[in-house]
């Protein structure tokens, strides 16, 4: 792992999760004991329990997701997208556009066990 194929179908889900704002269809495509770095100064989130916490903290402020892919490499171990997404803040109605690269590194069952991504937004604080 990862074929082609199969990291495209791992990007599909993890869209879909971010879309659906699902944080339980999120940690099914990470092994347990995942590291996920959201970006690359904070600590990572480790394990289902972390990371299924942050993505509901950060998804519940967003609506109209739709995230976007285009694959860049794919490994025996590893698969790096760049990636793109809009959705607009709840408390605000403002719409927020991201760009991003992440890169997903794969165990023998094709759950991601290692995760980071670099990303910049239109989103001021």
């Amino acid at each position: 792992m990862p074929t082609a194929q199969a990291f495209e179908k791992w990007l599909i889900a993890y869209g879909a999760a971010w879309e659906a704002r699902d944080p339980g269809a999120a940690v099914r495509i990470f092994s347990p004991d995942a590291r996920y770095h959201w970006t690359p100064f904070a600590s990572p989130q480790v394990g289902h329990d972390q990371i299924a916490a942050a993505w509901g903290q950060a998804t519940s402020s967003q609506q109209d997701i739709q995230f976007r892919y285009s694959v860049w490499s794919v490994d025996d171990v590893r698969g790096i997208a760049q990636w793109h997404t809009r959705f607009t803040r709840i408390d605000t109605g403002l719409p927020v556009e991201i760009d991003g690269v992440l890169l997903a590194e794969f165990d023998a069952a094709g759950l991601c066990r290692l995760f980071r991504e670099w990303w910049h937004s239109t989103d001021t604080p």
